[in-house]
């Protein structure tokens, strides 16, 4: 007898609505429909129990009459909503130690404030009693000036409500005021931090702005530091006076130890502005004998004596940043003829380099070798002869530079094809010119600063 013989007739009854969509023939069961259970003493019949609570409180129901399809009614749940779990009920993890039921904000506390008691001593009848004639302040001198007596200083807008003192704290007056300061640097443009100044209406906090922008200037190149010796003499006496200016100075010689930490030349430099104002007539002459009254020993303030104690320090204060202030060319080819001939005579390289890096000025150095050929030329006289000390001496320098990253070769070879295209002019003071230069670039080449000559084009 086959296997499949011995198993049971697979029937609509077995199957189920798979096999029979229409769920003819299937008995139908409702969980409404209960098995009354006997009594045991001939009592009414009991429902059937599990754990002490109604079978049907847990059992499954058809949603349709002769329908498999069951819908599970879970545990935690209202049975007249759609069946699906609730989550609000989760004590999510630690026996619901990390739930939050009270808003965190501190709502609770201002919905439950205490109302303002008119027998405080800080009690004011015509401010606490309205709520909206509150005002803003920034530190304790607003309060000073509201309880003087004083009117408000400035009104704002945006809350509606009146300003007692600077309208902005000192932190942020600070951030705005080294925002100006380095947008000036970009755009030279003196009367855009005036009227930035001006429109933060901060009367309080002026002595801070001469702190920040030499504070800024000691950390940048000469050209920012003239900026901000020009800053000072465009704020004075408008917006800032001269009680103003004086305290920031005071404040920036305060803080003098803290500034030489990151920049060990803060003293020299901030003596160099101190010298600087005084000439400007930013600073009165006698703040540096008061200060050097009151701190003697001071050698800021000494270093700036012994610069306005120098002759011509007029002349010379004003030029006191260096050539590499942003001057204009003009004047940057006379401090480049001045350093070549002051080269010439004392013959030091070091100190012919350094003038040259005080230059800031990398992208002219073509100008410098022009210049510096041409010299040595005129210095050698009208006839060649067999040995050129200026010439040599103008090659060695020439060399240095480029050998300590000072002066780059195509700087070199621009420099020496700009003066073959005024050869011809040359010749008229100097005849053997043509024969100099020759042997110039011999020099240049056998030295290793230059590899190509005469291949570099001038921009007229």
């Amino acid at each position: 007898m086959a296997e499949f013989s011995k198993r049971s007739e697979v029937t609509i009854e077995t199957m189920g609505r798979v096999h029979n969509p229409s769920g003819q023939g299937v008995a139908a069961f409702s969980a409404k429909k209960r098995t009354d259970a006997k009594p045991t003493n001939g009592g009414p019949p009991l429902p059937h129990t599990h754990h002490g609570k109604p079978i049907d409180e847990h059992a499954t129901g058809k949603i349709e009459e002769g329908s498999s399809r069951r819908n599970i009614t879970r545990k935690k749940t209202d049975p007249a909503s759609t069946g699906r779990y609730d989550s609000r009920n989760k004590k999510q993890g630690g026996a619901g130690k990390g739930k939050w039921d009270d808003p965190m904000d501190g709502s609770d506390h201002v919905a439950s404030a205490e109302p303002l008691d008119e027998n405080d001593p800080l009690y004011v009848a015509e401010e606490d009693a309205d709520p909206s004639s509150y005002i803003l302040s920034s530190g304790k001198v607003a309060d000073e000036l509201r309880h003087s007596g004083a009117g408000p200083s400035a009104y704002d807008a945006s809350n509606d409500k009146a300003v007692y003192g600077p309208m902005l704290t000192l932190s942020e007056f600070k951030i705005r005021v080294s925002d100006a300061v380095r947008e000036y640097f970009d755009s030279s443009d003196a009367d855009e931090v005036v009227r930035c100044i001006d429109e933060m209406k901060c009367r309080e906090y002026h002595p801070e702005v001469v702190k920040r922008a030499i504070s800024l200037g000691l950390d940048a190149e000469p050209r920012e530091r003239e900026l901000v010796s020009r800053l000072l003499a465009c704020l004075h006496p408008n917006p800032l006076t001269d009680e103003e200016m004086e305290m920031g100075f005071e404040v920036l010689l305060d803080s003098i130890d803290d500034l030489v930490i990151d920049i060990p030349d803060a003293k020299a430099m901030v003596g160099s502005f101190l010298a600087r104002a005084v000439v400007d007539e930013v600073l009165a002459p006698a703040f540096l004998s008061n200060r050097n009254n009151t701190h003697p020993g001071d050698c800021v303030v000494e270093k700036a004596v012994s610069l306005l104690s120098r002759e011509h320090c007029t002349a010379r204060l004003e030029k006191v940043w260096g050539p590499g202030d942003g001057r204009p060319v003009s004047e940057l080819k006379e401090i480049m003829d001045q350093l070549l001939k002051e080269y010439l005579l004392s013959r030091e390289l070091d100190e012919a380099a350094s003038c040259v890096r005080e230059l800031k000025a990398s992208h002219f150095h073509h100008e410098l070798v022009k210049r510096g050929v041409k010299i040595a030329m005129e210095e050698d006289g009208r006839d060649h002869a067999s040995e050129s000390s200026s010439l040599d001496a103008m090659a060695a320098l020439f060399k240095f530079l480029v050998n300590n990253s000072i002066c780059s070769e195509y700087q070199v070879s621009k420099g020496v094809s700009r003066l073959r295209k005024i050869l011809a002019d040359l010749k008229l003071d100097v005849p053997a010119a043509p024969k100099m230069l020759d042997e110039f670039e011999e020099m240049a080449r056998d030295g290793g600063f230059l590899h190509v000559s005469g291949t570099v084009g001038e921009k007229a």
